[in-house]
C-alpha cells in the first residue's frame, strides 16, 4: 500500500511544478525504467499493484501510454477479475432452507421414533405438539426419525421379480432410423421371468389402425 500512496503523492506534487520540470522528470523516470527493464526480469506484482492499474484504466484514457511492465490486455483482464470478485462477494448466497432445529429436539424425536417403531411422523407430531408444546412440520420430524428396515414385512424387488417374473410383462415403444433415414416405430413386449420376447411389431405409421 505504501507504494500506491507514494505514487498518488507524486501525482499531487506534479500539479505544482512547471511544465519543463515535469517533462524532464518524466523523461528521467522513463530512461531508468527502460534500463531496469533491460537488466532485470519482470518483477512480481502485488494485488495492490493490479488494483491500482485496474482503477487507473477506468479513470485515465491514456493509461496504456506509460505502461511497460505488462501488456494492456493483462490490465483489462485484471479489471475483469476484480469486477467478477466484487459481484461474487456481493451476490454470495446466504444460508438457505429451514434453520436447523435444536439438538435436544432432534434427540427427542429420535428417541420417540426408536422407542415406538409403529409411530410415524404424524403420530410423533401430535405427541410433541399436545404434550410438550413442540411444533415442527411432519417433514422435519421425518428427516430426524430413526431409519429402520423390516425385511420380514417387505420383500425386495429382486425377490418380487423372482416370485412373479412369469406373470409380469414389460413393454417398450421406440424409434429407429434406417440406412435411408426413414423413421420406423418399434413396439416390443418381453416376459421378465425368462427375458423372452413374446411380441414385436414395426411400422412407419403408428397412428394408422
Amino acid at each position: 500500500m505504501t507504494s500506491i500512496f507514494a505514487v498518488v503523492a507524486a501525482a499531487f506534487r506534479s500539479f505544482f511544478r512547471g511544465r519543463r520540470a515535469l517533462v524532464l522528470e518524466n523523461l528521467a523516470l522513463r530512461q531508468q525504467i527502460a534500463v531496469y527493464k533491460r537488466a532485470q526480469k519482470r518483477p512480481r506484482l502485488r494485488s495492490t499493484d493490479r488494483a491500482f492499474w485496474a482503477l487507473l484504466s477506468r479513470l485515465w484514457d491514456d493509461w496504456k501510454t506509460p505502461l511497460i511492465l505488462v501488456r494492456p490486455e493483462t490490465v483489462i483482464r485484471w479489471h475483469s477479475q476484480v469486477f467478477k470478485l466484487y459481484w461474487r462477494r456481493k451476490s454470495r448466497a446466504k444460508k438457505i432452507g429451514r434453520p436447523r432445529i435444536p439438538r435436544e429436539y432432534i434427540n427427542f424425536i429420535r428417541r420417540m421414533s426408536a422407542d415406538n417403531p409403529t409411530w410415524g411422523e404424524d403420530k410423533i407430531f401430535e405427541e410433541l405438539s399436545l404434550k410438550f408444546g413442540i411444533k415442527h412440520s411432519t417433514s422435519t420430524i421425518r428427516k430426524y426419525m430413526v431409519k429402520r428396515r423390516c425385511p420380514g414385512d417387505r420383500q425386495s424387488w429382486r425377490t418380487f421379480i423372482k416370485n412373479h417374473g412369469r406373470e409380469i410383462f414389460a413393454c417398450d415403444f421406440l424409434t429407429q432410423h434406417t440406412a435411408f433415414f426413414v423413421v420406423i416405430y418399434v413396439f416390443v413386449v418381453m416376459e421378465l421371468g425368462t427375458r423372452r420376447i413374446v411380441h414385436i411389431n414395426v411400422t412407419q405409421h403408428p397412428s394408422l389402425p
